[in-house]
């Protein structure tokens, strides 16, 4: 059993939790596998209300650690639940940590030396997904892919270097003196909001190679659906909000369900010449499905079943159903503008 720390902790750990009955125990257990010393760390479970075995799972592990502390989170939120768990650490450094994931055994140390080699405000590492089944591999192979997620660099590889944004992030204690706490208007996307924050005032995030996790992604279709219709709709509501937070790349999905609309609607009162580039935009989309399809497919072992064939048909479909529901998700987003004015 790990005893109580005689003197603040130097680590604060801050994992906000709803509804994680599945994984809790994957992610505290990677959490106390850390070869950073257990005395020197406090774990905050920040629970946002949860209606599973979530808590009950968290007081078991409670028992054996008395270092881990479970606070309520009413509104549910995680940087609701972010800035409860910032107000209430004690240590000199923050780890952001995501209860769906679970993280390699020098993750938090590594981190620790990455924010005092680099001087960055923010550190994080790679993201390897996984999923659980047939579904669950594949959507995890395309949220692998760049012509499935785009360039975020932390999920399909970057060299080390400063970058935009990195997934939960560590911080020294005084950074959210210096920039603010994280937005609590956004459900989403508070992670970029508070990275655009904190680079616009000359601040900056280091992704390094050595920092691991494991992401365990949906596992159903449906899920992943409703994943991409959400991510693409708060993209949009973050741009109402906080103007430049968002890159480029998020606004593509939307991009090209707006062309599926417009072209043939212009076809229609402008002539051919539109069909064509809309024949033109969809061979060229489903070329490059083809072989990113294909590219990822070959990832699965040769002894898998189903065999990689299988996984390949998947991702045909599955690349453009995400980016269709992501796209349609901004559309909507465009909706909630005068929710977002009033907010």
């Amino acid at each position: 059993m790990t005893a109580p720390a005689a003197s603040p902790p130097e680590v604060s750990v801050i994992i906000p939790v709803r509804d994680e009955e599945k994984h809790i125990d994957h992610c505290l257990r990677s959490v106390f596998g850390q070869d950073f010393p257990a005395e020197r760390l406090e774990v905050l479970l920040i629970d946002g209300m949860s209606a599973d075995g979530t808590l009950e799972r968290a007081a078991r592990w409670q028992n054996e650690h008395p270092n881990i502390r479970l606070l309520e989170n009413p509104g549910r939120t995680a940087p609701r639940a972010m800035n409860i768990g910032i107000r209430a650490a004690r240590g000199r450094y923050i780890v952001r940590l995501d209860a769906h994931s679970s993280y390699a055994p020098d993750y938090i140390s590594q981190c620790l030396l990455y924010l005092e080699k680099t001087g960055a405000d923010n550190v994080g590492g790679v993201m390897e997904t996984k999923g659980e089944g047939f579904w669950g591999t594949t959507i995890a192979l395309m949220l692998s892919s760049r012509f499935g997620v785009g360039g975020a660099s932390f999920r399909v590889g970057a060299a080390d270097g400063y970058v935009d944004t990195v997934p939960f992030g560590a911080f020294r204690r005084e950074t959210f003196d210096r920039y603010g706490f994280f937005d609590e208007r956004l459900t989403r996307n508070q992670d970029y909001e508070l990275n655009y924050r904190i680079r616009r005032q000359g601040g900056k995030i280091y992704l390094a190679n050595a920092i691991k996790l494991t992401y365990y992604s949906r596992s159903s279709i449906g899920a992943i659906a409703r994943n991409a219709f959400g991510n693409g709709k708060w993209n949009i509501i973050t741009s109402f909000l906080c103007p430049g937070a968002m890159s480029l790349r998020h606004y593509i999905p939307l991009a090209f369900v707006l062309s599926l609309l417009a072209l043939p609607l212009a076809a229609l009162i402008r002539g051919p010449f539109f069909l064509w580039a809309l024949a033109a935009e969809l061979a060229l989309y489903f070329l490059l499905d083809f072989g990113f399809a294909w590219g990822a497919s070959r990832r699965v072992p040769p002894v898998e079943k189903p065999p990689r064939p299988a996984y390949f048909l998947a991702l045909l479909f599955l690349f453009p159903l995400f980016h269709i529901c992501y796209g349609c998700g901004s559309a909507a987003g465009f909706l909630e503008k005068e929710n977002t004015n009033k907010t």
